[in-house]
C-alpha cells in the first residue's frame, strides 16, 4: 500500500550564518528526513520558488522535500510557489506539510497540528505561510527547540538565532524518525 503524496516544506533562515541555528531546526529535520528516506542530494529548483528540493520515489513515501530559500518572516511566498508547482504536478493529490521550530516545547519533541483555523502562535514563518497560502489547508509539524529563561524579545531572538550545540543538533535531527512515523499516518 502506498502512502499519501506529500510536499514537506521546512522553514528556516538561509545562508551559512543561520545554518544549524535553533530557528532553522526545520531545515535540519528535513535534511535528516531525506537521509532516512535515502533520497538524492537537494538541488535548487526555480519552479519551486528557488528552494532546494529532493524526492523520494519509494511507493511507501512518494514525498517531495523542500527547504525554503528565504528568511523566516518571508517564507510564505516560497512555500506558496512550491505548493502551486507541486499541486499541478500531482493534480492536487496529497497534502502540504510545513516543518518549523517550536519555541516552548522540549528540545526535539514533535507536535503535529492539522486542524483548520489554528493560529500561528506568534511564529512569523507560519504567519507568512498563512497569509500567502490564502486558505490552503496544511499540516504543521513543530519541532521543539526549548526556550530561554527570559521572555524578553531580545533574549528570545538571541536564543533562537544561536548555533545549536552538538547535543542540541543531535536531538533536533534525531526527531526525524518521529516525524517520519507521524507523516506516514497522515490521511488525505
Amino acid at each position: 500500500m502506498s502512502s499519501l503524496p506529500l510536499l514537506i516544506c521546512s522553514l528556516g533562515n538561509p545562508g551559512a550564518a543561520y545554518a544549524n541555528t535553533l530557528h532553522s531546526a526545520g531545515h535540519n529535520v528535513v535534511a535528516a528526513l531525506a537521509t532516512l528516506l535515502q533520497t538524492s542530494q537537494f538541488t535548487k529548483d526555480r519552479a519551486y520558488g528557488n528552494g532546494t528540493l529532493t524526492r523520494s520515489y519509494d511507493p511507501e513515501t512518494p514525498w517531495t522535500l523542500w527547504q525554503s530559500p528565504t528568511f523566516m518572516n518571508e517564507s510564505g511566498k516560497g512555500v506558496s510557489s512550491a505548493y502551486r508547482t507541486w499541486a499541478r504536478e500531482t493534480n492536487m493529490q496529497g497534502r502540504l506539510v510545513v516543518i518549523h521550530d517550536e519555541l516552548e516545547k522540549p528540545l526535539g519533541s514533535v507536535t503535529i497540528r492539522d486542524k483548520e483555523g489554528l493560529s500561528a502562535r506568534g511564529h512569523n514563518g507560519l504567519k507568512s505561510c498563512l497569509a500567502s497560502l490564502q486558505g490552503v489547508k496544511f499540516v504543521r509539524v513543530g519541532v521543539g527547540i526549548g526556550r530561554p529563561v527570559s521572555r524578553a524579545p531580545d533574549d528570545v531572538a538571541r536564543y533562537v538565532l544561536k548555533k545549536m550545540s552538538p547535543l542540541e543538533r543531535q536531538k533536533v535531527e534525531g526527531s526525524a524518525e518521529d516525524v517520519l512515523n507521524k507523516l506516514l499516518a497522515i490521511k488525505g
